[in-house]
């Protein structure tokens, strides 16, 4: 059970879930394919400058795909009946619960790229100016729609708008 299931209160139930997408993974692959490659080339022609620099770029590849791996598996997004929330990182933490009624806008940021691979940055603004990008995120687009939809849904039990009518 991860962070937002154990932070839901009572009546709240997730409406979607975002992960991290995979495209976080392609530099690490790169580099660790580049430091075969040239490990290999060491080993062929008996070179050890050249193997030594292709273990060392093999190994710093599965240094960062590891880096990465910490990332996408401890990062949660979520949208709920009453909330946003967001939580990344395994040891400096951070967190984000934004009520919807406290919600301002949900921006999508996206190059050609993203948008070929479908990820991007998702930009959560609160009401008092609180503005928080969240990058490399998949179907940014669903997620902003998820909480547009949430978001419509949910009614509060009062209204602080000046001349609004009681419900009922």
């Amino acid at each position: 059970m991860g962070y937002v299931d154990k932070n839901l209160v009572p009546g709240e139930e997730i409406v979607y879930r975002a992960h991290i997408h995979l495209i976080i993974f392609l530099s690490a692959a790169v580099l660790a394919l580049f430091g075969t490659v040239v490990l290999a080339l060491g080993l062929f022609y008996h070179l050890i400058v050249v193997w030594v620099l292709g273990a060392l770029g093999l190994a710093y590849g599965l240094g960062v795909a590891l880096t990465r791996y910490v990332r996408y598996a401890t990062s949660e997004f979520a949208v709920t009946n009453k909330r946003v929330l967001i939580k990344l990182g395994l040891f400096r933490r951070h967190t984000l619960e934004l009520l919807l009624s406290r919600l301002e806008t949900i921006g999508v940021e996206q190059g050609l790229l993203a948008r070929a691979f479908n990820y991007g940055t998702i930009v959560v603004t609160g009401t008092g100016g609180t503005r928080e990008p969240f990058p490399q995120i998949s179907k940014p687009l669903e997620f902003r729609r998820q909480v547009q939809s949430a978001a419509s849904n949910w009614l509060p039990a009062t209204s602080n708008l000046p001349g609004s009518l009681p419900r009922g």
